[in-house]
């Protein structure tokens, strides 16, 4: 026979009327598919990228949008992601993988043309391919929340790769040179400092979060 506590027990049990018990976040969610939708623009963004030779300006403004479109859904899908809970432990795979992969074919594509030194591409690409690895091997211990750093380094490298990608008249040059020594010197500075923080979170030192993820 319940007792006055067993029935007190039952009802805190139970979900307040008009508020939906805890479900998980689906696999199959907006911010998911972008993310999926970057890695699929990936060999279409080397095939405009490597068209008529790779100097035709027509391909290379077709490929300069096809990448600005990428870097466009990181931005939408991490901000879908935060402001609707869709956050999952995919997205936190598959985000950075698209990201590295978006800007490594880039660089490779460009060093390939010869538009940019191999040394620029070496210095970004074995960062950004180091960070990843840490980034998985520290995953069960937590995500490091995206800095102003890893945030700004991502943006520098987004526009200088841009830049790149237009054939822009040869008085622009110096000017995108400059800014893809900036990307580098932000690349391996962020690179660091996540090593750091990475380090830290291993070691039971720091926070959580489940935040944007770029570094």
């Amino acid at each position: 026979m319940n007792t006055p506590r067993d029935d007190v027990a039952a009802a805190d049990a139970l979900p307040a009327e008009g508020v939906p018990a805890h479900t998980p976040v689906p696999l199959l969610n907006i911010a998911n598919v972008l993310t999926v939708l970057r890695i699929v623009l990936v060999p279409v963004f080397l095939v405009a990228l490597f068209a008529d030779g790779g100097h035709s300006t027509f391909w290379r403004i077709t490929a300069a949008s096809i990448f600005a479109l990428a870097a466009i859904t990181d931005r939408i899908d991490g901000q879908l992601a935060r402001k609707h809970g869709l956050v999952t432990d995919f997205g936190k795979m598959a985000d950075p993988i698209a990201d590295k992969a978006l800007i490594g074919a880039a660089l490779v594509g460009l060093s390939i043309l010869g538009d940019l030194s191999w040394w620029v591409t070496g210095v970004i690409a074995a960062r950004e391919l180091g960070i990843t690895l840490v980034r998985f091997a520290v995953l069960r211990h937590g995500v490091i929340p995206a800095g102003r750093g890893g945030k700004l380094k991502t943006l520098v490298q987004t526009l200088a790769i841009g830049l790149y990608l237009i054939p822009l008249p040869d008085g622009f040059a110096p000017v995108t040179a400059t800014l893809m020594g900036l990307a580098v010197i932000l690349t391996v500075v962020t690179g660091l400092d996540y090593l750091i923080q990475a380090i830290r979170l291993r070691a039971g030192v720091g926070h959580t979060g489940v935040g944007n993820t770029d570094s």
